[in-house]
């Protein structure tokens, strides 16, 4: 469990002192160049196939669910398709995730691609919140994605400006988390950077749990790397996105083992206090 085996492993420095104020991030100073930088987010690391159209962007990332029978599959690409052209966008993003990575269909992104911005184009008013939203925030995501790479042999070309605005969109008007994630990192590794803006959305998608900006933001916090360092609380963002990354991301632990290490006792304890309190605010 997240909780027990977070707190379990920070543990290790001297008894804690007495709770310090809230969670802030004070960014006033800048900073060298050479922050930390995490491996690409994919807007597409799951495993989606014409059986899974009932499930949520969310559920699709985690779900590896056997496929089903060709006759099955069939059936269920050609239902999907049919939604597809009636203006539904769930089964528009079905489709395009399945395109986007050759699940049980030929890999296209081009075809992708547009799937992704017919939901784009046509829902971009969707009200927050609501279990359609989510699937038409994780199509500017996936946009944005595309724009940052462009798509080879097509009049899709690198835009590093068309990206920013995507996921600019969904991380304002839909509070997206990985677009958050997103935009924290061009603002971090853009020309010029403002580290600045990269923590403050670091800080909004870690406070949602997204791991990959919660060790972005810990690391920053706490090699005091473009902004003032704040070791303790940077320890704690540390800890609870190395406790929630995939066991694949293999490059987590060893930044997390190198900080651990440089953190002093007192460090340590106080991030404990830190992360005791934030979970406990989450469970309350």
């Amino acid at each position: 469990m997240r909780i027990s085996k977070a707190i379990a492993h920070i543990a290790t420095g001297r008894t804690a002192v007495g709770l310090l104020g809230a969670l802030c991030l004070a960014c006033g100073l800048s900073g060298p160049d050479g922050v930390f930088t995490p491996p690409p987010a994919l807007a597409f690391d799951g495993t989606t196939t014409p059986a899974t159209a009932s499930l949520s962007p969310s559920d699709s990332l985690r779900t590896s669910a056997h496929a089903p029978e060709v006759a099955a599959k069939s059936s269920a690409l050609t239902a999907l398709q049919y939604a597809a052209e009636q203006g539904e966008p769930v089964a528009q993003w079905k489709l395009g995730r399945m395109y986007a990575v050759g699940d049980g269909v030929p890999r296209d992104d081009l075809r992708a691609f547009n799937y992704f911005s017919q939901i784009a184009n046509a829902h971009p008013d969707e009200v927050p919140g609501t279990p359609q939203a989510s699937f038409v925030a994780n199509a500017f995501v996936a946009l944005g994605h595309y724009y940052l790479s462009g798509i080879p042999n097509s009049q899709i070309e690198a835009n590093p400006d068309r990206a920013r605005e995507m996921f600019d969109y969904a991380a304002t008007y839909f509070g997206d988390a990985d677009a958050q994630y997103e935009l924290g990192r061009l603002y971090l590794n853009g020309k010029p950077s403002d580290p600045h803006q990269a923590a403050r959305w670091f800080l909004l998608a870690a406070t949602k749990g997204h791991c990959h900006a919660e060790i972005a933001l810990g690391d920053m916090l706490f090699r005091g790397q473009a902004v003032p360092r704040q070791a303790a609380r940077g320890l704690m963002w540390l800890t609870l996105g190395k406790d929630c990354a995939g066991s694949d991301e293999s490059w987590v632990k060893p930044l997390y083992d190198a900080d651990f290490q440089h953190a002093s006792d007192d460090e340590r304890a106080m991030a404990l206090v830190y992360l005791e309190d934030w979970l406990k605010g989450r469970r309350e």
